[in-house]
């Protein structure tokens, strides 16, 4: 006589914010599964709703508020983690129904909350998860979080006070994890943290045996692994330390890819002073160039600040000046925007916001320039890429200067026979201002 199994409960999930809260998501689904509960793809199937929020920003957290009253709204059962966890008492002053509210990386505290709202019935059969664990990424490539929480304090900034202080992971456990990521399919490893050069500063004298031999918790040694694990690595979040410089012979080697995410946030030295920022003094011009001459093709994608309190007109020439120097690859700009409890708010020389808007409007223009002289400049050569969807005859594929979902894509034709992760050369035959056109080569 079969056995009917019991009916695990379902949890759906809504993740806001950033890779690294896309991990914790991640890591909570994982956790849940190997638990037995089943994943739900809408709000009607779910026992319970986990809404991970993002609180980085005023508008971070009005959307995170929207999304929890969109889940009351559908499903009534709702759990809130994630960086607004810090503020319970607005969720629960707005939404007093709410189930549980727990805060970021609280993974123990969010699942034990799952229990008690849909407790999961004993039985060992329901209790499966895959390998390399659930993931909310395609699955060719997937994040890999190294380290928690920041040391720096910027004064635009509320990271440190959401996340804590840095706190890196073991090296062997950081492999182990891109081990069984790789074995279940992933061709891209996107290392994230708050701050990823400044991995192991807190464990620097803990090495751990990996393979037969010693790794060290820095960053450049842990590239070294990773590079001889998964077919791409991709670093994000570096800021520009002198350390930094060891890297790119690794990229120079083919172990990581010659990309690099720098958040510079400005180049004025004025405002880089009132933003705290840990790089102000580097010589960073100078350092781009060392790095072209040992690897040529590496693509710097970075992100800047407008409209920040005191930034003057000449401040905001200087930083448009300074991106016509640097000639950077992929640039995002972001309009300043005061954030609770960060010590920006209490600076002088608040910026009008149709100035902010114009300056933003400069911005975008001048590295949409930048951008499309860049681009066209590589009509003609073969790259190689990797596929991230297939539509009939044509394919959506990403160059190793092409982060998912932030940068540029590749549109391919005649590349039907392709599918989603494989990593093929093609001929460039066009571009436009972010994005290339191609063929997979025979």
């Amino acid at each position: 006589m079969a056995t009917r199994l019991p009916e695990a409960p379902k949890v759906g999930m809504v993740s806001l914010g950033c890779p690294k809260n896309l991990v914790d998501s991640e890591r909570i689904l994982t956790k849940l599964r190997s638990d037995g509960y089943a994943m739900s793809a809408d709000y009607a199937g779910a026992d319970v709703v986990l809404v991970n929020t993002c609180g980085f920003l005023d508008s971070a957290k009005e959307e995170s508020l929207e999304a929890i009253g969109e889940a009351i709204a559908e499903n009534g059962r709702v759990i809130v983690t994630g960086c607004m966890g810090k503020e319970a008492e607005v969720i629960r002053a707005r939404f007093p129904n709410v189930l549980a509210v727990t805060g970021a990386h609280q993974y123990e505290e969010v699942v034990g909350a799952v229990h008690d709202a849909a407790p999961m019935p004993p039985n060992a059969f329901l209790n499966l998860v895959p390998e390399g664990g659930l993931k909310l990424t395609p699955r060719h490539y997937s994040y890999l979080k190294i380290s928690e929480g920041c040391n720096h304090r910027c004064s635009f900034c509320i990271i440190p006070a959401l996340r804590g202080d840095l706190v890196s992971r073991r090296p062997d456990a950081i492999l182990r994890e891109a081990e069984k990521l790789v074995e279940a399919g992933t061709q891209e490893l996107l290392v994230i943290s708050q701050d990823t050069s400044a991995y192991g500063v807190d464990i620097r004298k803990e090495p751990r045996m990996w393979k037969g031999a010693e790794v060290v918790p820095h960053m450049t040694d842990l590239a070294r692994e990773l590079g001889k694990i998964a077919p791409w690595v991709r670093l994000h979040y570096v800021y520009p330390y002198p350390h930094v410089d060891q890297v790119i012979p690794l990229r120079a080697e083919g172990l990581i890819l010659p990309y690099l995410d720098i958040p510079f946030q400005h180049a004025a030295p004025s405002v880089l002073r009132t933003m705290r920022r840990p790089a102000n003094e580097a010589k960073v011009l100078e350092r781009l160039r060392n790095w072209r001459s040992i690897a040529p093709d590496i693509t710097i994608r970075s992100t800047f600040v407008v409209g920040f309190p005191g930034e003057t007109e000449e401040d905001f020439q200087y930083l448009l000046d300074w991106l016509d120097e640097a000639q950077l690859d992929r640039v995002g700009a972001f309009r300043f925007e005061p954030v609770e409890g960060a010590a920006a708010n209490d600076l002088p020389g608040a910026v009008p916001e149709e100035v902010k808007e114009e300056r933003y409007a400069r911005i975008m223009e001048k590295t949409a320039a930048i951008s499309a002289a860049k681009l066209q400049a590589k009509i003609g050569r073969t790259l190689e890429v990797i596929i991230d969807e297939v539509d009939g005859d044509g394919a959506n594929a990403r160059s190793q200067a092409d982060a998912p979902e932030i940068d540029g894509t590749v549109f391919l034709r005649d590349a039907g026979h392709l599918k989603q992760g494989d990593i093929v050369k093609v001929a460039l035959e066009d571009a436009d201002e972010h994005d290339l056109y191609g063929a997979p080569l025979a």
